[in-house]
């Protein structure tokens, strides 16, 4: 008997600083279960993992198909978080910019309304945003809310901690 494969996602999250701020790139889920959701409900530019295909590869091609941006550079290991579903995020950080009002994300398609039997495509994200690690920590998806720890800490650990921390709360009491 084979055991249970488990669903492996890889993604990246990039920040940037904007003064004496760290700043988090989010990207808000298309569709029509997400609409009007928005605490807990974004994350970082993400998908899944093919079998054999190299976790960065994947996290790299998934931002460029979920915002319409290539990025490269210094990639910083987050590692893995576990959510609630069993799924597994691999992720790393990544310190640039974009234009997030001009992210721009592939389709998916769906029946919709359900059981209506008539097919409707939607974007895979529907809206993009910079946030302080504070407000990114109220936004993101639990599941992921390591992930922004394990940045704060990175920077920290290289020096930027007084930019970090600057009037910022602990980002695990959000949750």
């Amino acid at each position: 008997m084979g055991g249970c494969v488990r669903a492996r996602s890889a993604g990246i999250l990039l920040y940037r600083r904007n003064g004496a701020r760290i700043e988090v790139l989010l990207v808000h889920p298309g569709g029509p279960f997400w609409s009007g959701k928005d605490e807990g409900a974004w994350s970082i530019p993400k998908g899944l993992v093919e079998e054999g295909e190299d976790p960065l590869e994947t996290a790299k091609r998934e931002f460029k198909e979920e915002t319409g941006f290539e990025v490269d550079g210094e990639f910083i290991s987050l590692g893995e978080v576990r959510l609630a579903s069993g799924k597994i995020i691999q992720a790393w950080a990544l310190e640039g910019n974009i234009d997030a009002e001009k992210v721009t994300s592939n389709k998916f398609a769906m029946e919709w309304p359900k059981g209506s039997g008539k097919t409707q495509e939607f974007p895979e994200v529907d809206k993009a945003a910079w946030f302080s690690l504070e407000e990114a920590a109220k936004k993101i998806h639990k599941g992921q809310l390591e992930l922004l720890n394990r940045l704060k800490k990175h920077l920290q650990e290289m020096g930027d901690g007084e930019k970090v921390a600057e009037g910022q709360q602990p980002l695990d009491r959000f949750f």
